[in-house]
């Protein structure tokens, strides 16, 4: 026996959707030999419909010779013996050159020639009379083949043909959701969301008023319409759903970032918390932006340690980015140990003196004077300084505590220069006059 379907023609669906649409059928070619005797008698049942033409013997063998050139993917061979049925169509019924127009498509189909393909798929239906059923599948896989090339309006206008002959020959069925999904898709490519909404929407309904799951990538159509619509809520319901029914990792981090969206931050937390521990979050900035809302949510050493992972993985580049987030995360724990030499490594990384002035003052908190002076004194040499007061009270207090009176009083100085640390560095410096006449007394005392 003879067939059409090739494994190329099976994945039109694929092609012309741009998604995975299962339920959608192929260009639903039935012209192999036996399709075609069985068309006939399917039809003989229906003629009370719409009386058609039979297929006669002679006419089946010619188009059979062709599809079976073009199995062998002779095409030229195959297009020149459907050519000579044609040069005979004066003779030939509407339904035998239906029949022809419809090899003709699909020759041209198998050989990405889909605007060759276009028009005769366009003359089949427009033969008439030609069984219902034959002129509906034709019908459908004109508006897929519009689609494919991104012809919108006509995708619709055959959709609609489609539903109005399908009325007129089963007046109790319903539009089919496939339908729905190929006109959602046309107007969301015309950007036409509201209208890509709606059909979205009644497809959707359809197959889950049914209990059952709409393929996944109908799903994923209505987020994309949703999101060009401006509706995160929206947009957050069909990721629960996608969540839900198929557990892709990206999903879960989506509906992590539409909850924060939404600014339910605690919610986005529980989400990429859930898919962390799911081992969902992967990549280096999955892994950096739940570290950060570790970091907001008053949890650093959890952000710490998953950056830490992200370095050990080679996701994360130990970066300056990543290492100064790495520290302050360190810091907000309230673990200098390990803030110090994190922020090292950062500060050796950075042109300006920003992270060299932040470990002066962990070195002064952890009592750790040499090291704060030597950070200091790097900070305002690299300069670039938000405040440079503050770093010159920090190398002023760290001089006073190791008994360098008059280069505190300097940098001091120094600091009273700055109105943000003004009144601290005048505080101090009074602290430090009374140390130092204290500290001198006590010299002269002792060396009496």
């Amino acid at each position: 026996m003879m067939r059409v379907t090739s494994k190329k023609s099976s994945h039109l669906s694929c092609k012309v959707l741009g998604l995975t649409l299962c339920a959608v059928i192929g260009l639903g070619f039935s012209v192999s030999p036996l399709a075609i005797k069985g068309a006939q008698a399917q039809e003989a049942s229906k003629r009370e419909t719409r009386r058609t033409p039979a297929l006669r013997v002679k006419v089946y063998d010619q188009l059979a010779r062709a599809q079976a050139l073009a199995d062998e993917n002779k095409t030229e061979e195959a297009l020149e013996a459907l050519d000579n049925v044609k040069s005979k169509a004066s003779s030939m019924n509407s339904y035998e050159q239906a029949m022809m127009y419809n090899f003709y498509g699909f020759v041209y189909y198998n050989v990405e020639r889909f605007d060759e393909a276009i028009a005769s798929f366009e003359q089949v239906v427009e033969q008439q009379p030609i069984p219902e059923s034959f002129e509906l599948s034709t019908l459908f896989s004109l508006a897929q083949l519009h689609m494919m090339r991104g012809n919108y309006d006509k995708t619709v206008l055959f959709l609609e043909r489609w539903e109005t002959l399908n009325a007129a020959v089963n007046p109790n069925s319903e539009i089919p959701a496939k339908n729905y999904v190929l006109k959602a898709q046309a107007m969301y490519q015309q950007k036409s969301y509201d209208k890509a909404a709606s059909f979205i929407e009644k497809a959707i309904k359809i197959v889950e008023a049914k209990d059952d799951i709409p393929d996944e990538n109908w799903y994923v159509l209505q987020r994309a319409v949703y999101f060009e619509l401006k509706q995160p809520e929206k947009v957050k319901d069909v990721l629960l759903k996608l969540v839900k029914h198929f557990d892709e990792p990206k999903y879960w981090v989506q509906l992590g970032g539409m909850y924060g969206e939404l600014g339910e931050e605690k919610q986005q937390l529980a989400i990429l918390e859930t898919a962390y521990q799911q081992g969902y979050i992967q990549s280096g900035s999955d892994m950096f932006n739940l570290a950060q809302l570790y970091y907001y949510h008053q949890m650093p050493f959890k952000g710490a340690r998953l950056i830490e992972k992200g370095f050990e993985s080679g996701v994360l580049d130990r970066n300056l980015k990543n290492l100064k987030f790495l520290s302050q995360c360190w810091v907000l724990a309230k673990e200098n140990d390990e803030a110090v030499p994190v922020m090292k490594a950062a500060a050796d990384l950075s042109d300006d003196g920003e992270l060299d002035a932040q470990l002066g003052q962990i070195y002064l908190n952890m009592e750790k004077w040499q090291q704060a002076i030597s950070a200091s004194e790097a900070a305002l040499s690299k300069g670039g300084l938000r405040n440079e007061g503050t770093v010159h009270l920090v190398k002023g207090m760290a001089f006073f505590n190791v008994g360098q009176y008059n280069d505190a009083l300097n940098e001091l100085a120094k600091a009273q220069a700055f109105k943000s640390s003004r009144g601290m560095a005048q505080q101090w410096s009074k602290f430090v006059e009374t140390e130092k006449v204290s500290s001198e007394k006590l010299t002269v005392s002792l060396s009496q």
